[in-house]
């Protein structure tokens, strides 16, 4: 038991994550820093004295133990089809809550940083990889040149090199991404403008980025969207974004889309 090791601030953190540990799953470090009433490097140094590299991988320790002690559940009616067709109803059933911390404004906003951006470059990572690469292919096919990169050290070398009139749009599902929060700071760095899509308003991308869309998740907690994650919510935000980005450049968008559209009849078959 390392509880006799810990500093006093220290064990006040450790007993207030083990007297309620879903609670404590879904808290960010400053939350449980502000509950607990310490400094929010207490939380750190907790989770570090416990055998954790940072708060972050507690909470993901602490969601991997809940979800092994429980048991799985199954569809009502025992099916494989029942159980496709009860997570479609349930994604159904929320599609209104994912958009519900987007804004007119936020919208705006950001389709303007898109379209003004000298240079875009979009960074993903890990299971919001897909998403980029679909991004930037439907912004490229709108006449909006993206670039992106699947290898990491490749998108931080290409941040660093954006400067004051380009951007960085990350897209996170969990906000941190730790390849995807090295892109930021490189970004940054350069003076270039960060955009964000994220499931987190306090995660670390979405406090760094200048304008970001906030997309709840499918799942209800932080605890779920470990365990469950689902990036349906993100892609249907980011193909919404595109379309909204056409709107706002009328013709040159259609006309590039119309190109597109060319490019790919030549490519189809019998």
């Amino acid at each position: 038991m390392l509880a006799p090791s810990l500093q006093p601030t220290e064990r006040r953190v450790a007993e207030s994550i083990v007297a309620d540990v879903e609670a404590a799953i879904e808290r960010t470090a400053q939350e449980m820093a502000d509950l607990v009433g310490v400094g929010r490097a207490s939380v750190i140094r907790t989770a570090q004295s416990l055998g954790y590299e940072g708060y972050p991988q507690l909470r993901v320790a602490l969601a991997r133990e809940v979800s092994l002690g429980g048991a799985p559940v199954a569809p009502s009616d025992g099916t494989m089809l029942g159980a496709l067709r009860g997570a479609v109803d349930r994604f159904a059933s929320r599609l209104s809550h994912t958009v519900s911390a987007l804004t007119e404004a936020g919208l705006e906003a950001f389709v303007r940083e898109i379209d003004q951006a000298q240079r875009l470059l979009v960074a993903a990572n890990g299971l919001s990889s897909p998403l980029g690469i679909d991004l930037a292919m439907r912004l490229t096919s709108a006449g909006r040149p993206t670039e992106y990169m699947p290898d990491t050290l490749g998108q931080q070398i290409a941040a660093k090199q954006l400067g004051p009139t380009s951007a960085c749009l990350v897209v996170s599902g969990s906000g941190a991404n730790r390849a995807s929060l090295d892109v930021v700071t490189e970004a940054r760095a350069s003076g270039a403008r960060v955009l964000a899509i994220t499931s987190f308003p306090r995660s670390p991308v979405a406090e760094a980025a200048d304008v970001s869309l906030i997309v709840a998740p499918v799942n209800d907690s932080f605890h779920e969207e470990l365990v469950h994650t689902s990036r349906a919510a993100l892609m249907l935000v980011t193909e919404s974004v595109v379309g909204l980005l056409v709107a706002r450049r009328g013709d040159s968008a259609r006309a590039a889309q119309a190109a597109t559209l060319s490019v790919l009849s030549r490519s189809l078959s019998e």
